[in-house]
């Protein structure tokens, strides 16, 4: 039983960490600050102690993270641990490398990119990125940071991502970027919403169910719809070699097969948007797991 009287530890700018309430995993645990603010919090053996507790030495804390909306906060159960501490560290060093503000979900975002990246990459799926010239003219920063990052992943997992797999990461960082009101990309953003729910209602319509947005197969599916609007707005989508496997999934789903040729349909007459088939592979994954409750 925790004692009704706090340990207040002074943080980081004036900050108070007050009681640890829910492990991650033993180095990661979601915390409440003096002013029941909830923040994640890294330090070693910060999750080892029953919960909920009372901290008592600031020496255990290494960095915390503020502002995660809900519907991440769901995703430190699915993702591996490890990949979350390592996401952390390239997290904070692209908060003192980027000339702008980063999303607090960035460290839940970018750690589901890096997690699934490495997944494809041992099952030998490799996706062939088009935008990666584009990105690399455009935000020479972002791609510096992803490939140190692609580096970073194979000194701490021993996994060897693809040259390409930096730009993936380096659109994590852009779409992480916070606009503020005035700038012309907040009506870009806005665009990409109203598609987003269009193609949302077609998956229900389609699927006949009822898709629950607070989830994190949800928050998945949203994010790499965010990331397919950013490359179809380039005038590119990914256009690799997985045509065997999209030929499969195609057999092996098709429902959800024939609810993603709906969403093409309407992305090509709607907005002028070619979705190559590669794109309607990784389309039918997130449709497949956004209807998970169905059976599917």
């Amino acid at each position: 039983m925790v004692s009704k009287e706090f340990f207040v530890v002074p943080f980081w700018e004036g900050v108070l960490v007050v009681q640890v309430i829910k492990k991650v995993n033993n180095n990661v645990a979601v915390c409440l600050d003096d002013n029941g603010r909830e923040l994640i919090a890294f330090g070693r053996g910060i999750g080892f102690p029953s919960m909920p507790y009372a901290l008592s030495s600031l020496e255990k804390i290494e960095r915390t993270f503020y502002d995660i909306s809900p519907e991440y906060m769901g995703m430190l159960q699915t993702l591996p641990s490890d990949v979350v501490e390592f996401t952390s560290a390239v997290v904070d060093m692209a908060r003192g490398t980027l000339p702008y503000s980063l999303s607090p979900n960035l460290l839940l975002t970018l750690s589901d990119h890096i997690s699934f990246a490495m997944e494809r990459t041992k099952k030998g799926i490799y996706v062939k990125m088009p935008l990666a010239y584009d990105l690399e003219q455009m935000y020479p920063q972002e791609i510096e940071l992803a490939r140190k990052t692609v580096d970073s992943i194979y000194n701490r997992f021993k996994v060897r991502l693809p040259k390409d797999e930096a730009s993936g990461i380096a659109m994590a960082f852009i779409n992480a970027r916070v606009y503020s009101e005035s700038e012309p990309d907040t009506q870009a953003m806005a665009d990409s919403e109203a598609i987003l729910d269009a193609i949302t209602h077609i998956i229900e319509q389609e699927m006949g169910v009822r898709i629950d947005t607070s989830t994190f197969n949800y928050t998945r599916y949203a994010t790499h719809v965010q990331y397919l609007l950013e490359r179809l707005n380039s005038g590119k989508g990914i256009d690799s070699i997985n045509q065997d496997i999209y030929t499969s999934l195609r057999e092996e789903y098709p429902e959800a097969t024939a609810c993603v040729d709906k969403i093409a349909h309407y992305l090509h007459a709607q907005h002028g948007f070619d979705v190559t088939d590669e794109e309607q592979l990784y389309l039918i994954l997130h449709v497949n797991r956004v209807c998970a409750n169905r059976g599917l």
